[in-house]
């Protein structure tokens, strides 16, 4: 038994006879998509137009201070932007403007502070820190506790690589 894909322009209907007759269109933005975007099949002769209708635009994000640094995205006809500038031509204004960035993805984020009574004590391959040394010193039975509940190994100060990773007094 074999499968056979057969597939059909969204635009008019048509089905198309081969995989290389199939253009795929995704509609990043429009008035009236609403949930994300979408992903549509056509014919190439169909959208040969839709380079030709392009629109010069500009694309703007507001940040006014009133919703909580939440920007408007506004798209506008690039020359309607351009007539904004007056004192100098748009095209000289943003080759001179301020560059922004994304801001870095900041790995520490994901990582637990393991200088907190939460996270502290927790296997981990980073070095211990003396903050997080003092806080099982301080808390070990709390903090066995908690380790035993997560199912972690718990923390041995007899144990002599435990005791210096932790600052116990090695065994003797």
């Amino acid at each position: 038994m074999g499968k056979r894909t057969v597939h059909v322009s969204d635009f008019t209907g048509k089905v198309l006879e081969t995989a290389d007759q199939v253009v795929r269109i995704v509609v990043l933005e429009h008035p009236d998509l609403v949930a994300g975007p979408v992903q549509l099949e056509a014919e190439p002769a169909e959208i040969e137009s839709i380079d030709d209708a392009a629109l010069d635009v500009a694309v703007v994000e507001i940040y006014d201070g009133r919703d909580d640094d939440q920007p408007r995205r506004v798209t506008l006809t690039a020359s309607e932007f351009d007539s904004l500038a007056t004192d100098v031509p748009m095209a000289q204004l943003l080759r001179t403007a301020e560059r922004i960035r994304p801001p870095k993805a900041s790995r520490k984020t994901d990582r637990p502070d393991y200088s907190t009574l939460e996270h502290a004590g927790k296997p981990h391959r980073g070095r211990v820190t003396e903050e997080e040394a003092g806080l099982v010193r301080d808390h070990l039975d709390e903090i066995n506790k908690r380790l035993a509940d997560e199912g972690v190994r718990q923390i041995d100060p007899t144990d002599p690589e435990q005791a210096t990773r932790y600052g116990f007094p090695t065994p003797a």
